[in-house]
């Protein structure tokens, strides 16, 4: 079977192709989030996994339960996906589209994860070098993970920079045994 991204890419680079043409992007993104949220909720999957129910019927029910948070092109969009029965690709789709989105905009979401709070200066200064190396408008989210017993961990995208002390002695125990 085919991975779901391999599914979900043509449907999520229709969307944002059209919202692109549109100028409609943040509402799309906005729209497809709450489809995608919705769909993932468990009573609402069980109900559009009755076999019983047609791909317009489907399509009824969740654009009904979304309501006024999307549009008519939404929800047709919806409808397109009931009929090729792919509404479960919903959140993977919503992956896809945020990351066009994302390049679309040079933009992308950085995690930095460090073992004690970090400040704002040394957040802006971090985002500051990563807005250099990566050519991009960075957003930064932190958290904290003692386990790191120091350093930070930052996740850009698919790239990873493990600049914690628990990473560092992974990286000599394996020298060290091999």
């Amino acid at each position: 079977m085919a991975e779901l991204s391999t599914l979900a890419r043509p449907y999520a680079r229709a969307a944002f192709e059209y919202a692109r043409e549109k100028n409609a992007l943040a509402e799309w993104s906005q729209q497809i989030a709450t489809c995608a949220a919705v769909i993932a909720h468990e009573d609402v999957r069980a109900a559009l996994d009755d076999p019983a129910l047609t791909g317009e019927e489907q399509a009824g029910v969740l654009n009904s339960i979304c309501g006024d948070a999307t549009g008519p092109q939404v929800q047709n969009f919806v409808s397109v996906l009931a009929t090729n029965k792919r509404l479960p690709l919903l959140p993977e789709i919503r992956d896809q589209f945020e990351l066009f989105k994302a390049n679309q905009e040079k933009s992308v979401d950085v995690e930095v994860v460090s073992a004690f709070d970090l400040d704002d200066a040394l957040t802006q200064k971090i985002a500051g070098v990563l807005r250099r190396k990566l050519d991009r408008d960075v957003k930064v989210s932190t958290s904290t993970d003692g386990s790191l017993l120091g350093g930070v961990l930052i996740r850009a995208g698919d790239m990873v920079i493990d600049g914690s002390v628990r990473g560092r002695l992974n990286k000599l125990a394996e020298a060290m045994n091999s």
